[in-house]
């Protein structure tokens, strides 16, 4: 392994690069750019890690042109970095080795959509709030909500998840079928349209979650749903923190279908309140959301009201209309920004982790001890009803260096309970070069199999190398 933290692959000869930007220039003229701002603007993330820029930016607007940038590349072994929105958090951008950044973000069309069927085909420049925008007008929706206005493209490859997951799953419950431009240039389709299919290896769930590594995505069939006749929110503070996660655990273990369950630990809640310019109780707080006919949403109500009365839980705040709705999910939404406002100059070492919903109460309160002792500021938030949470871990230019050990140890003993408890180093940020280190300790020898298809499909490791697996 380079010192870098790269596969040991040599960077392509600066001449080979001159004449593939030359060659690429050709094709794409002015949307191709070698200033310094642009590359690094399209090597910056959420993430805590060091910038590294490819040594150029290729803007792209159709598979024809995606089929186009990853011939030239191939011909010359030179990496390709693919770029949605820039809102991933494991330093998936850098370029270790230089290479083309493949900028997808002008590859924003809806191509199809298909209310009998409940499914829309996009191309992976455009963002979730896009799309549901297309969509208002059909009474049809697409419900996975990572947080950030990410790409579609992006959010399918680092198979996100966000505040539905608990009733709408994941993305890679809700992609139906997709069409990559693979590393030799050639275009492949995963996946009909039809809901299920018996046939073959399914392609569609290896792409998901693939981080470019193995190709570019360049369209991807979805699941849509009908918008909810009824819709309500509410917040609920809790007396501690421990009785907070117990009834997020009840509340799953009974079957209750509710769309959104975050929590908010006190610290979070505090920032969300300085940030956002509410005023909830500095305490332990859930964030919900019922879905459903107006029935059924007041069973489900009234059997949630009991569970979190059980656990120590307050009196609900309902949001009384689609404006407040939209303020307090917009407010979680800002949850990192407001963390990074407790300490300002700070940047945020964000991890998470994801674990069976029965040790979810155990994994968050030792992480919680492990923060109080180490003095640091890290507040706690978490999709909770599938068994996922974060921290943001602040670390500050002044105190880098100490911040940095204080964050990597925490972040270790929490990423070696979760594997302790059969849980993952990731629920939804995806791998990238952050969570690399860990993947032997939960796959084993499942690693090796994903290391022979990373080198048979991409024996030239062009495809992001770097991000999930050394090659």
């Amino acid at each position: 392994m380079a010192a870098d933290g790269g596969p040991l692959i040599e960077r392509p000869d600066q001449a080979v690069i001159n004449q593939l930007i030359e060659e690429l220039k050709e094709k794409l003229d002015d949307r191709v750019s070698t200033s310094m701002a642009v590359r690094e603007h399209h090597a910056r993330d959420f993430s805590f890690h060091d910038i590294m820029p490819a040594d150029a930016v290729v803007m792209v607007q159709s598979t024809a042109e995606v089929v186009d940038v990853v011939k030239a590349c191939a011909k010359h072994k030179v990496p390709i970095i693919p770029y949605g929105t820039g809102t991933s958090i494991e330093g998936h951008l850098a370029a270790f080795h230089g290479g083309i950044c493949i900028d997808l973000s002008e590859m924003n069309n809806v191509v199809q959509v298909n209310p009998e069927d409940l499914d829309v085909t996009v191309e992976p420049g455009i963002t979730r709030k896009q799309l549901n925008e297309h969509l208002r007008d059909t009474g049809l929706f697409f419900p996975i909500d990572p947080g950030a206005d990410a790409s579609i493209g992006g959010m399918t490859s680092t198979r996100a998840s966000g505040t539905n997951a608990v009733r709408y799953g994941t993305m890679r419950e809700n992609v139906l079928g997709l069409e990559v431009v693979i590393p030799d240039g050639r275009v492949i389709q995963t996946a009909k349209r039809a809901r299920k299919s018996a046939a073959g290896y399914d392609l569609t769930r290896l792409y998901v979650g693939s981080e470019g590594t193995l190709g570019i995505i360049t369209k991807i069939t979805l699941r849509l749903y009908g918008i909810p006749e009824a819709i309500s929110s509410a917040v609920v503070g809790f007396d501690d923190l421990e009785g907070t996660i117990n009834a997020v655990i009840a509340t799953i273990q009974w079957g209750i279908p509710i769309a959104r369950i975050e929590l908010l630990d006190d610290a979070q809640l505090d920032a969300v309140n300085k940030y956002s310019k509410l005023d909830y109780p500095v305490q332990p707080t859930l964030f919900l959301e019922f879905h459903g006919s107006d029935a059924g949403v007041k069973e489900q109500v009234e059997r949630v009201k009991e569970i979190c009365s059980e656990f120590g839980g307050g009196e609900f705040k309902w949001t009384a209309n689609t404006e407040e709705r939209d303020k307090l999910w917009q407010a979680r939404h800002n949850a990192a920004y407001a963390a990074l406002a407790l300490r300002p100059g700070s940047s945020a070492f964000a991890t998470d982790v994801c674990v069976p919903i029965s040790r979810l109460a155990e994994c968050i309160m030792e992480t919680k001890k492990d923060i109080d002792e180490a003095g640091i500021v890290a507040p706690i938030v978490g999709h909770v009803g599938d068994g996922n949470f974060h921290t943001a871990l602040l670390v500050h230019p002044d105190t880098r260096e100490k911040d940095l050990e204080i964050c990597s140890r925490i972040n270790t003993r929490l990423i070696e309970r979760a594997l302790a408890m059969d849980g993952t180093c990731t629920g939804e940020h995806g791998v990238g070069q952050g969570k690399m280190k860990y993947l032997e300790a939960e796959f084993g020898d499942g690693l090796d199999v994903m290391r022979v298809i990373k080198q048979g499909l991409d024996p030239n490791n062009i495809m992001n190398p770097g991000k999930i697996v050394k090659i």
